[in-house]
């Protein structure tokens, strides 16, 4: 198995090496990631200028471009072998909730399975994580259970995983995306020169947490496995859209 390790933190950072390690167990591993830190960079493509790719070693390239340009790259004629699938991460920090709609690390996991691969995103549930390797050998035992018995070929998994080790893991679970508030207010900093500047306002605070939820699931102490999906039709609409045209 060839897999191809993204993210959104840049080649350097230590959540990608450590997976990337950690993944040679089960399949050869390849990263192509950021230059630099492209974190809430969402799904974002590089399309009016030409992106820079430097080569460090047989097994690790950087991108001068975004998480879903590494992904779209990689799998686009950079690699000589296509991978068989896409993994991003480690990030540092949580993507639950609508956390999932400016995350870098999870578009570069949809821009995976966009372009056929099956895909995981995986984030620690911690902003100063202390125990990647626990993420890692989650990602780790995931991979060796597809292998064994396949999930849906469209899936994409969310996966958030406690900032603890290994064996304080309560378990795994399958969840929904929870809910935030509106994010906070822009901050205004004037600059020396009399100019104004904005810095975007923090997420908002939590506001569905509840049995079900990612939010819920890490909290007390589980693995957080959302499954994702490309389509973003509002199925039950529908008609009702269609009753609203014909007044139109």
């Amino acid at each position: 198995m060839r897999i191809l390790v993204s993210n959104d933190d840049g080649y350097l950072a230590p959540g990608i090496a450590i997976l990337s390690e950690q993944l040679s167990s089960v399949g050869q591993t390849i990263i192509v990631a950021p230059d630099r830190n492209r974190s809430a960079a969402s799904h974002s493509l590089t399309l009016r200028r030409p992106i820079g790719v430097h080569q460090h070693s047989d097994s690790v390239y950087s991108v001068e471009g975004s998480p879903a340009d590494c992904v779209h790259l990689a799998l686009g004629g950079l690699l000589k072998d296509e991978p068989d699938m896409v993994v991003s991460g480690i990030n540092d920090g949580p993507n639950l909730g609508d956390d999932v709609l400016y995350s870098g690390t999870v578009a570069a996991a949809v821009e995976g399975r966009n372009l056929g691969q099956p895909a995981i995103a995986v984030s620690m549930a911690s902003f100063q994580p202390q125990h990647f390797e626990t993420a890692a050998k989650v990602v780790t035992s995931l991979i060796e259970h597809m292998n064994k018995v396949p999930l849906p070929i469209d899936t994409i998994l969310n996966v958030n995983v406690p900032d603890v080790p290994m064996d304080q893991l309560k378990g795994m679970r399958a969840t929904r995306l929870g809910k935030r508030h509106a994010a906070q207010n822009a901050t205004l900093e004037p600059t020396p020169r009399g100019d104004t500047m904005y810095w975007i306002g923090p997420a908002g605070a939590v506001s569905d947490a509840s049995a079900g939820t990612d939010f819920n699931a890490v909290e007390e102490g589980f693995v957080s496995i959302t499954p994702l999906q490309i389509d973003l039709t509002r199925f039950n609409a529908m008609q009702g859209l269609s009753d609203w045209l014909e007044h139109f």
